[in-house]
């Protein structure tokens, strides 16, 4: 009995995924000739101080959209990675303007906040069975309750170390160290999603949990793990948020939420097609902001920025599903 010889991919099936994966890319290298050409927008949106505070703004966005990224390969979605920023934020610089608490200590204590939040809704997902929806966000809303409880809606300020502001604020080597900070736990993440057994487990239980435990994999532990990396993660964040701002605010967070959200869901449709993924964090963090900041410098009304947000949320969570459905695997017929 002969098998037949499989047919080579067509060439252009793979012109058309090639540019299905860097679509993103291509479109974020338009917009930026665009505004930079731009008569209304060119001098300033290419001037070497808009592009660092570009740059430099991303730092913290990246962060927590990196957070999400974790639940999301689980197969879920988590509303809280903006208010654990915000609230590691709120921990560190009491720690250090209420408490005097040395700076390393106050920063493992903002990390570590964000470590026990996202146990803690680790526990209650994976091990107890609660709706993710219902704990995510009602972890973002009590967190941001308890923000403005102790903050009074007051920033704290005082107290707060230049060596850690200024990460938020200065360059090495002309870079912002903020975002070599951000870089550098991206490329963390990045390499625990993508070559690491955890990794490759975190994805398969998004895609299937029920076939995954049938392969024995302890898919609670790593549901566990997915949210414990995203609190630790988010934690860092709100660490950058502390040295980027100068102080912390009674922000609960929401407002650094669904950028967040609108970049994991575009990284499903560029680079790693069909899941979520760092380098596509990336790249879909550049499109928000080099949108957001050339339609502000062509003087755009405020609102549009907001319908922008929206309106990106809103396509990022279609072109995701049917980035899924292309990428699920198609069922094979049943021969004689």
């Amino acid at each position: 009995m002969t098998h037949p010889t499989p047919l080579p991919a067509r060439p252009g099936i793979a012109w058309r995924t090639l540019i299905e994966r860097y679509a993103l890319v291509v479109l974020v290298v338009a917009l930026i000739a665009l505004f930079a050409l731009l008569p209304a927008s060119g001098e300033v949106f290419a001037s070497p101080r808009n592009i660092r505070a570009l740059i430099a703004n991303q730092g913290v966005p990246l962060l927590i959209a990196v957070a999400a990224v974790f639940p999301l390969a689980a197969g879920y979605f988590d509303f809280s990675v903006g208010a654990v920023a915000a609230s590691s934020s709120v921990v560190t610089g009491a720690a250090l303007s209420h408490f005097a608490v040395p700076l390393p200590a106050a920063i493992v204590l903002g990390i570590l906040f964000g470590t026990i939040v996202g146990t803690v809704l680790g526990l209650l997902i994976a091990y107890a069975g609660v709706n993710p929806f219902i704990s995510t966000l009602g972890v973002a809303t009590l967190l941001g309750g308890v923000i403005f409880a102790y903050t009074g809606g007051l920033r704290i300020s005082s107290g707060i170390p230049t060596e850690l502001t200024d990460i938020g604020s200065r360059d090495w080597l002309g870079v912002p160290r903020v975002i070599v900070v951000a870089g550098l736990v991206a490329l963390v993440a990045w390499w625990i999603l993508s070559q690491t057994v955890f990794g490759r487990r975190l994805y398969a239980v998004g895609s299937n949990a029920r076939a995954t435990h049938l392969l024995g994999v302890d898919v609670r532990r790593t549901q566990l793990l997915a949210f414990v990396a995203s609190g630790t993660i988010a934690g860092i964040g709100g660490v950058l948020l502390l040295a980027r701002n100068g102080g912390a605010t009674s922000d609960n967070g929401m407002m650094m939420l669904f950028p967040a959200l609108t970049a994991v869901l575009l990284s499903t449709i560029v680079i790693d097609l069909g899941r979520p993924s760092v380098p596509g964090v990336v790249v879909a963090i550049l499109f928000i902001a080099v949108t957001v900041s050339g339609l502000t410098l062509v003087g755009t009304p405020s609102w549009v920025n907001q319908v922008f947000n929206g309106a990106a949320l809103l396509i990022a969570v279609a072109f995701a599903r049917l980035a899924r459905r292309r990428s699920a695997p198609t069922p094979k017929k049943a021969t004689a």
